[in-house]
């Protein structure tokens, strides 16, 4: 019976998402990036990305080398499609890092009442007082430029964020009948939790996640382009922003076809947090 619901419940906002045009539009081209990314290797090798060639450095695009060559004569193609592997990698790994743990402070909070609320929740103020970018540049100086301490830092320094919106959300149900109902029934605190509670408001977390994705995405690149991100010659798309720079003049496709697959992921990912946003709310029943 409740599988049955929450079938129901499924195709339910299923119906309503794809009555948004710009939500579908978002979805399908994140599913076409993720694809590429997944399957970047049987597009072309990697190898492709990293080898070096004088004789065609700074080659506009060609039926040979789609997007060109950069200043190396590395295959800008390859580079741009594995670099979104890495791009996407830090986004979603950062986001599901930061929503974990932000879901477990805000349980913690929202179902153990004032004390550990106001201590946690005043360091979540401490944290968030930070500008986010700031903070993970902090993170990342003082962990090392690595692929695995970029998505630490941008995770931790958003936290926060997560914790908030989840906590706001879990309050206004943490009080109603069905918890006090389950409480009596004598089940613990966890199974209130993930059984209860969470299932509640996983909308709210589903719509921040999309959201907060691609503002990560953005705040990975941009800290690759200031030197504290992926290293060279790894591809990762703020990266190649940051190694363009000195030609944008000369041989401005180094930076736009980077810059519009950065473009196309964070649109993408708004317009589906958009629609997503409309399709759970419960007051849009259309």
């Amino acid at each position: 019976m409740e599988k049955q619901k929450k079938q129901s419940q499924f195709k339910e906002v299923w119906r309503r998402l794809k009555k948004s045009k710009p939500a579908m539009f978002g979805l399908i081209v994140l599913s076409l990036l993720i694809l590429t990314a997944l399957f970047a290797e049987q597009i072309i090798p990697y190898k492709k990305a990293l080898e070096m060639n004088a004789a065609i450095r700074l080659k506009p695009p060609s039926l040979e080398h789609i997007f060109g060559t950069d200043a190396y004569g590395r295959d800008l193609f390859a580079r741009v499609l594995h670099g979104g592997r890495r791009s996407l990698l830090i986004g979603f790994g950062a986001t599901a890092g930061a929503l974990f743990f932000g879901w477990i402070i805000a349980s913690i909070v929202s179902y153990y009442g004032t004390r550990v609320d106001n201590l946690l929740m005043r360091l979540m103020d401490i944290i968030a007082a930070v500008p986010m970018t700031l903070m993970a540049l902090a993170v990342v100086s003082a962990l090392g430029p690595t692929l695995q301490n970029l998505i630490i830092a941008i995770a931790f320094a958003r936290i926060p964020t997560f914790a908030r919106i989840i906590r706001s959300s879990m309050l206004s149900v943490v009080d109603a009948e069905y918890i006090e109902a389950a409480h009596a029934g004598g089940a613990g605190a966890l199974r209130i939790i993930l059984k209860h509670i969470t299932p509640n408001v996983s909308g709210t977390m589903i719509v921040q996640t999309t959201m907060a994705t691609a503002q990560l995405i953005l705040i990975a690149a941009s800290l690759s382009f200031l030197g504290l991100g992926v290293q060279l010659p790894t591809p990762e798309w703020g990266a190649l922003l940051s190694e363009a720079r000195e030609f944008m003049r000369t041989t401005p496709l180094l930076m736009v076809f980077p810059g519009i697959f950065m473009v196309l992921t964070s649109l993408s990912l708004n317009l589906l947090g958009d629609g997503l946003r409309d399709a759970l709310d419960p007051k849009l029943k259309s």
